[in-house]
């Protein structure tokens, strides 16, 4: 009944604001907080059970197990972040009259559909259930990609809406391949049913059917080369809802590979077949983003790039596989802070200069002195530098996979160096220098600050202590995934 609950509280949300008028923009904005801060609440009520059960059922089609709360878990905290942020973000906006009323009911509505189908593709235990959620997560986010209808905008809606829904279109083809393989087996198509009919597929079948899965999700995760989207994308749709995209639809993608990951290891009885995928798009992922991030103008450009880099890293842990798995879990909660951090305090300096070109930002750290420090951090905390989080979970990846890939560490850590000075050498320019004339001294309004301040503190916590149930929870889902961990 939980279960079933936390999926319906952001659909019953998108329904109660589609009945509101947008003259009701205050109530509009008071269920919205409480709708997140519902679905963070069941989340953490759910947590306890799944460590002493092991998973939860909701019905014949939902069941969360302990990688599916974990990812809930970071769907909500990172939802509920945004949603307070984006009350403040649009009330800057609405004043600026970029956008009114309409659009930003609008916006809220699409954002609860969007968390609502992250929720679900996480929670059901059926492979093309999860399919619809996935894509249904593409349909949400195309229209919030159009947000501001500029040229620019609508072409990257439609760049990304085209990329992702091929994109699936395959991992789709590759589902019906494992349906098709299984023969004659009755009942519904879940985990549990491929994982035991597994056995009777062919080894070629199995390794076609992953083929098209890795193409058809890493689209949607934005690993090189099917990451064409992203720059475009993140550059232009609201900020708010590019910090979901980076620090969270990601995960979920990811979540799809790992399901059908875990299948086909079983029916090959190794992972060096599926392993070999993840490593070798990790590296990619990794080298194409320190070749490009120098030549970036454009600071949520730069973010993208950055978000590249660190699926990069996740591909190379769950490809090396053992204790890089819980070291990868773990390296996506911080990843997810970090994104969320970074992303809003560019959406403050988007409110502040009224524009991405890194040109056109110069002397933050005298016309921001909140946002500015923020994303200095953030940008640390990104890059993997002490001591934050993602420091101790690229050490952690890296020092699994040095025995056995030792190539493929040297070439990682190699590429996030380079990553690092491109990515300081653009920051160097946007903190100093002379502000622009007519720029005015001060944040926007509350609502575009205590938000980014309590997720920095929390970040900060985290990345030091890790409450004993949380990491718990961590463990149980790397246990899952691998039995040799």
């Amino acid at each position: 009944m939980s279960l079933t609950f936390l999926i319906s509280i952001p659909l019953l949300t998108a329904c109660f604001i589609a009945l509101l008028q947008p003259k009701h923009l205050k109530i509009i904005e008071r269920g919205v907080i409480v709708s997140s801060f519902l679905q963070l609440g069941f989340i953490l009520f759910i947590i306890p059970s799944v460590l002493s059960r092991g998973s939860i059922t909701g019905s014949a089609l939902f069941s969360i197990d302990a990688l599916g709360a974990f990812l809930a878990l970071v769907i909500a905290l990172i939802g509920f972040f945004t949603s307070l942020y984006s009350i403040g973000y649009f009330r800057a906006e609405v004043a600026k009259e970029i956008v009114g009323p309409t659009r930003v009911r609008q916006f809220f509505l699409l954002l609860q559909l969007f968390l609502c189908a992250m929720l679900l593709a996480v929670s059901t235990i059926n492979p093309v259930v999860m399919w619809i959620a996935i894509e249904a997560t593409t349909l949400s986010t195309a229209f919030l990609i159009s947000f501001y209808n500029k040229q620019t905008s609508t072409e990257a809606a439609w760049k990304y809406l085209i990329i992702n829904s091929l994109g699936l279109l395959l991992g789709l083809l590759g589902t019906i391949l494992f349906v098709a393989a299984r023969g004659e087996n009755s009942g519904a198509l879940t985990w549990a049913v491929l994982q035991n009919s597994v056995g009777g597929i062919s080894p070629a079948a199995l390794k076609i059917a992953f083929v098209f899965i890795f193409v058809g999700y890493s689209t949607k995760v934005g690993l090189v080369p099917f990451h064409t989207w992203k720059p475009d994308t993140y550059s232009k749709a609201p900020t708010p809802i590019v910090a979901l995209l980076s620090g969270v639809l990601l995960n979920v993608a990811f979540f799809a590979l790992l399901r059908f990951k875990s299948v086909v290891d079983a029916g090959l009885h190794s992972a060096e077949f599926t392993s070999s995928f993840l490593i070798f798009f990790g590296l990619v992922s990794l080298v194409f983003s320190a070749l490009l991030i120098f030549i970036q103008k454009n600071y949520k450009r730069l973010l993208a790039y950055s978000s590249i880099e660190h699926a990069g890293i996740l591909a190379l842990g769950f490809g090396f596989g053992g204790f890089a798995l819980y070291a990868a879990l773990l390296h996506m909660l911080f990843n997810s802070l970090a994104k969320a951090l970074l992303f809003f305090s560019a959406g403050n300096i988007f409110l502040k200069y009224s524009s991405t070109k890194m040109r056109n930002v110069t002397g933050m750290v005298r016309v921001l002195p909140l946002s500015a420090p923020i994303f200095f951090v953030g940008s640390l905390a990104a890059l993997g530098f002490p001591p934050f989080g993602l420091f101790f979970t690229e050490f952690m990846t890296f020092s699994a996979g040095i025995n056995d890939h030792q190539t493929a560490v040297i070439i990682g850590m190699l590429s996030v160096l380079v990553i690092f000075f491109g990515f300081f050498k653009h920051l160097s320019a946007l903190f100093f220098g002379e502000a622009p004339e007519g720029i005015a001294k001060g944040e926007s309004n509350l609502f575009t600050q205590w938000p980014v301040l309590v997720l920095l503190a929390l970040f900060l916590v985290l990345s030091w202590h890790i409450p004993a149930s949380l990491d718990e929870l961590i463990r149980f889902a790397a246990h899952n995934l691998s039995t040799n961990f």
